[in-house]
């Protein structure tokens, strides 16, 4: 079963991100890693991009050659804008046609002083346009931020851009990590007034070392609320503790959006079987059951969401 026909036909899509090493030497740990989420039984497993060769390390359709036909799992190979142009990016979906990996996750990709703008590629959109009209039989996944992209001027002007990516082919949308299911219910809400009908996949990650912390907020830009800093403040400290109140916090996460009707739940496990296998324990739990009807963010009669979210968003700053 394809990507895109799970979401017609499952309640919830479970997945999983890895990222490529960076250096060969690492992929046989790699695909123990992966043989180990395996057992998890992912709907899919994205694969972040890395360009290999003369780049260094393994390359995503490397990664995507094992995950698809070694061990049987749909495979989503993520395509940057940046630091590819028409030719490149065309030789990288060639390489995913010849192994058998037709679905792509275009984005722009961050901005580094190693990788330059791309001269054809502006927008993921346009990558997302790109690979329709190359590859016809490629489904195209998009990003979208709960918390508005870094550099949109509004949330709501995020959301708009979103119609862009579907009109330009996109069939699926992942969301970037967030602490603070809030947003997601937010964002989700306000795509859905704007004519977005994709399914959307909620991002998680668990935090669970004192190094993410720093780092992962940095690069996601995403807020924290009281009850993660509580936590983080608490456990700092204590590798333990913070371990196993990290994958806590995750799982309580994960089945709040299970209630709340996503259509996926997507997890940035950082090439960490055992942190996934944790966190997965949320899809034995009664909840999963829950029908999204019930959730008031998907009543009619929700009224107003961003008067429902800005209510939520004073208690919390108060201390409610």
């Amino acid at each position: 079963m394809t990507i895109t026909e799970q979401f017609k036909t499952k309640r919830c899509v479970f997945s999983i991100e890895c990222f490529p090493p960076k250096q060969t030497t690492q992929m046989d740990k790699l695909k123990d890693t992966l043989q180990k989420m395996q057992a998890l039984t992912p709907g899919f497993i994205s694969v972040t991009f890395g360009a290999g060769g003369s780049a260094g390390g393994v390359s995503t359709a490397e990664v995507a050659d094992y995950i698809q036909n070694e061990l049987h799992i749909p495979t989503l190979a993520h395509l940057i804008c940046m630091g590819n142009d028409e030719t490149c990016a065309a030789e990288i979906l060639d390489q995913l046609e010849a192994v058998g990996v037709r679905d792509v996750l275009a984005l722009r990709g961050d901005r580094s002083p190693v990788r330059p703008e791309s001269p054809d590629f502006k927008h993921a959109s346009d990558l997302t346009s790109f690979i329709k009209w190359k590859k016809p039989n490629f489904s195209v996944h998009g990003a979208c931020y709960p918390e508005g992209h870094p550099e949109a001027d509004t949330l709501l002007h995020d959301v708009e851009n979103l119609r862009i990516k579907q009109a330009a082919g996109a069939e699926h949308l992942l969301t970037q990590l967030f602490f603070d299911n809030m947003h997601f219910y937010r964002f989700l809400n306000l795509a859905r007034r704007a004519g977005i009908t994709l399914p959307v996949s909620a991002g998680v990650m668990p935090i669970i070392k004192r190094s993410q912390i720093e780092r992962t907020v940095a690069l996601s830009s995403a807020s924290l609320p009281s009850d993660f800093t509580r936590m983080i403040s608490r456990y700092q400290d204590d590798p333990a503790s913070l371990y196993d109140a990290g994958i806590d916090y995750a799982v309580n996460q994960l089945r709040d959006l299970i209630e709340g009707g996503a259509d996926g739940i997507h997890l940035y496990a950082m090439n960490d079987a055992a942190v996934a296998a944790a966190s997965e324990s949320y899809r034995n739990d009664p909840a999963r059951n829950f029908s999204y009807k019930e959730n008031v963010f998907f009543q009619e009669d929700v009224g107003d969401a961003l008067t429902i979210y800005n209510d939520y968003y004073q208690k919390l700053k108060v201390g409610q």
